[in-house]
């Protein structure tokens, strides 16, 4: 049996990247495509990453997936060979935009590309959605409980989920994710490892809104790879909504106690009766005013001019919702995750990796 054409949109981004080395490591397509609107060049790749862009059955190709014209064009081939496998990673994720971004850059976006695969006839469609998606509550969400989205992300990726829902033609999987960490995350635990280095660097103790029982599930890029990859090679998946969570059920706690051993720095919260009537926004300012300084004294010593790397935090991360999710459903198909949790390695792995590029101040590294 031949190997799969693959397509990526949105290919230069976290997901991406991984998701694209990840098929070339593993030899698993005859053809990748990456659709972006940002160039390889300024995409901030590592090296292995830029390996697998230039490898020689990878192409990238520019387009704005927001233009249904540009869209179309990202499908298209000069031989007229279709695309066996779509992923799409693609869509705004930063926090803190207005609903017009969100609508352009998340539904608009993702209605265009799933409406293109289904006229292309595309095999397999996988999207990527939130885990965000369920009530705040702390029980572990299955895929079939209420909808409750409660971020301004996972609104807009819930808009999207209803409209594949509506595409009767299309052959999709929806994946929903807690907090993706690995090499080349800037947003998923990045912040959180900034903040923790800073304290480090300031020799004062880190304290936390809330309190270390809050649930915030993650699981490793690679893993979330290895899922697309899985969902995207069954029929038994198609129409199907799936959690991808490691096994860790992490919290704030037990990522916080690893950034503890990783940086050697004390840790403490505020509690759930102080932080409950706090003014989140006004914490997130006083929060990014506190880290911003040192982040920014450290990269200019350590001679970094650039870099896509901030300490800052939107005040919709301090709030005291739970993202707990159950990955049974995509476990009894015979899915594990290789990562089955957050490690001082596996975070210092991605510290190395940025201080190797040069974005991440080697100061503040442990």
């Amino acid at each position: 049996m031949s190997k799969p054409r693959v397509l990526v949109l949105g290919g230069c981004g976290f997901t991406g990247r991984n998701f694209v080395a990840y098929l070339v490591q593993n030899e698993l397509a005859s053809a990748i495509r990456i659709v972006d609107k940002v160039p390889p060049q300024v995409a901030w790749l590592n090296k292995s990453h830029s390996d697998a862009f230039n490898h020689k059955i990878v192409e990238f190709k520019s387009a704005n997936l927001i233009n249904p014209e540009s869209c179309k064009n990202a499908f298209e081939s000069s031989d007229g060979t279709g695309w066996d496998i779509v992923i799409n990673c693609a869509g705004e994720t930063k926090l803190g935009q207005t609903d017009p971004v969100y609508n352009e850059g998340i539904l608009k976006l993702s209605l265009n590309c799933a409406k293109e695969a289904t006229t292309q006839n595309v095999k397999h469609y996988t999207e990527l959605s939130s885990g965000n998606m369920y009530s705040s509550d702390k029980v572990a969400h299955k895929e079939e409980g209420p909808i409750e989205p409660w971020t301004f992300v996972a609104k807009w990726k819930r808009q999207v989920e209803k409209g594949l829902e509506d595409m009767t033609d299309l052959r999709y999987t929806i994946l929903r994710l807690p907090i993706v960490y690995g090499l080349g995350d800037r947003s998923g635990l990045s912040p959180r490892i900034m903040i923790a280095a800073i304290y480090k660097h300031l020799g004062e103790t880190m304290k936390l809104l809330w309190n270390a029982e809050l649930k915030i599930n993650t699981v490793h890029v690679l893993d979330v790879c290895k899922a697309i990859w899985f969902v995207s090679n069954r029929d038994d998946t198609i129409g199907q909504v799936y959690n991808v969570v490691d096994d860790a059920d992490s919290t704030q706690g037990s990522i916080s106690n690893i950034l503890v051993e990783l940086f050697n720095i004390k840790l403490d919260y505020y509690g759930n009766l102080v932080s409950a009537v706090a003014d989140l926004v006004g914490a997130a300012d006083d929060a990014n005013d506190k880290h911003l300084g040192p982040w920014a004294e450290a990269c200019r010593n350590s001679e970094i001019l650039n870099t896509p790397l901030s300490p800052h935090m939107d005040s919709e991360l301090l709030l005291h919702k739970h993202l707990r999710l159950d990955g049974s459903k995509l476990k009894e198909l015979g899915f594990t995750p290789e990562i089955p949790q957050p490690t001082a390695d596996n975070l210092k792995e991605i510290i190395d990796d940025f201080v190797k590029m040069k974005v991440f101040p080697s100061i503040l590294a442990p």
